[in-house]
């Protein structure tokens, strides 16, 4: 399993936010490219990138952030936040993005969202399955689809995506576990997926947890901010995979 550490930007800042609520912001660092270089140090390979200002604006504000952590580190870079035209796309791309999740325009336009996948391939691009009370949450999580978690995902994997990004908004910033039932009625239900958690990891053993449903990667964020999970400890248990 993959582990994957987060980068949340506000105001180009490194950021923390609990269950997607702007007015909880925590700022952790002035600098996002160091928090990633620190990353890349533990020998960790891959970073997930938000841009929480982009969500909340509808396109993409911190593409410079994306492009300096991509140029300076060798990282595997997923990108989301703010993803609604063609231009954010190729922006979020031009700028260094390895991958790059889809979420509210996943709901919003899904003829938009094929034709990408159509053009990138699935290897370039996630769909963000953001659930709040099982259904899919939108535009920083603040607005309610309606749309039921399974039967979208599970209708996205039946046309061609294959990688999958689910928060569990509920435990996202809560530090008290991830959404263990919720990621194995996933991976029972629908076949194919390559299932990213995200939300609510704590400690290490939350890490075997997802790893033993067959989670693919796993993200973490505020557990290494405040130091429930150091990134030693991340570095061990990358070595231990190899």
């Amino acid at each position: 399993m993959i582990l994957v550490p987060a980068i949340d930007i506000i105001n180009g800042q490194c950021v923390r936010l609990t269950k997607g609520d702007y007015d909880t912001k925590k700022v952790y660092s002035e600098s996002p490219v160091e928090v990633a270089k620190a990353f890349e140090g533990a020998g960790l390979t891959h970073v997930h990138v938000v841009d929480l200002d982009g969500a909340r604006d509808k396109h993409i504000v911190n593409a410079k952030v994306l492009e300096t952590i991509a140029t300076k580190t060798s990282l595997h870079v997923d990108f989301g936040g703010g993803i609604k035209s063609a231009e954010d796309l190729k922006i979020a791309f031009d700028c260094g993005a390895s991958q790059v999740t889809l979420g509210s325009i996943a709901v919003s336009s899904p003829e938009l969202v094929l034709e990408w996948l159509g053009v990138y391939g699935a290897e370039k691009l996630i769909l963000g399955a953001d659930a709040k009370n099982r259904r899919i949450a939108t535009h920083g999580w603040e607005q309610d689809s309606g749309i039921d978690v399974i039967d979208f995902v599970k209708d996205y994997i039946q046309k061609g995506f294959s990688d999958v990004l689910c928060t569990d908004v509920a435990k996202d910033g809560m530090l008290a576990g991830p959404s263990l039932e919720l990621y194995y009625e996933l991976l029972d239900e629908i076949d194919e997926i390559c299932l990213i958690a995200s939300g609510g990891v704590t400690t290490l053993d939350d890490l075997y947890q997802l790893e033993e449903l067959g989670c693919t990667a796993a993200i973490i964020g505020k557990a290494i901010y405040e130091g429930n999970i150091s990134l030693k400890e991340l570095e061990r248990y990358q070595s231990e995979q190899q």
